[in-house]
Parts: structure tokens; sequence; C-alpha cells
């Protein structure tokens, strides 16, 4: 599956709770959205950004591992840009694209990873992590 592209991010808090059909708790868990546009100058590099509106960007740089015997594994930094709202940020983030199921009706191409606050910032500690899905668009 092609990595390169547009493809719609949301993270969530890992916690085991059920919302209980509660729609604000479904919503809390939330931890970041928005728009991965990632390009492959090689087979096996990966560069991009995660804009997440309002100026709040990271600068994706990282690498993907094809195994012919398993899942490709994409591997990328997030870093924030200096002077905006992101400036000093840090994420890492690890990703394994979807099951495409043979016989699917409209399926959509999607990477299923999580993520980690690398640094730092905004007065929250480094090392919370969340799970991501990311859907192409």
């Amino acid at each position: 599956m092609p990595i390169a592209g547009q493809w719609t991010y949301r993270s969530y808090l890992n916690n085991p709770e059920l919302v209980d059909g509660d729609a604000n708790r479904a919503l809390s868990l939330i931890f970041g959205e928005g728009v991965f546009a990632l390009e492959t100058p090689t087979p096996d590099t990966v560069v991009g950004t995660l804009d997440m509106g309002g100026g709040y960007v990271l600068d994706l740089k990282g690498k993907i591992t094809r195994d012919p015997q398993g899942p490709t594994l994409v591997a990328m930094n997030g870093y924030g840009r200096a002077g905006s709202p992101t400036d000093g940020w840090e994420y890492d983030y690890h990703a394994w694209p979807g099951y495409l199921w043979p016989k699917a009706v409209h399926q959509v191409p999607s990477l299923l990873g999580t993520t980690i606050r690398a640094k730092p910032h905004n007065g929250e500690p480094a090392g919370v992590t969340a799970s991501f899905i990311a859907v192409r668009q």
C-alpha cells in the first residue's frame, strides 16, 4: 500500500474505560486531530507534515521498513516549528497499514499506530502515549 498522500489523523488516549454511549466522554478521549501530508522521496523514507490547524504543524521525517514476510512499518519523528505554537514539540509515531480485506466493499486504506510525546511542552510531560488511526483522504 502506498504511504504517500493525505491522511486524516486522529489519536486517542489509551483509556480502557467504556464511554457507555456518552458522546462527551468519547470526545474527551481524542488526543489530537489533523492531516498527515506524506511524501516518500525514496522507497524507504517518508517526509511530510501533521497539520492540526491554527498554525499547529509538525514537520515529519522517518523511514519505511518493508518486511516481505510481515507488515510494513512507518516510523516518523515530528518536530515543531520555531516561532510557531509547536515550537519545541517533538513526537514519535509508529504505524502499520491496516489490513486490506480481499472482499471489502469501499474499504478506505488506513494507518494504525501509536504516538509518544518525546519531549515535554506547555507544562505537559514527555512519555504520554496515544493510539492513532489515519485514513486516506
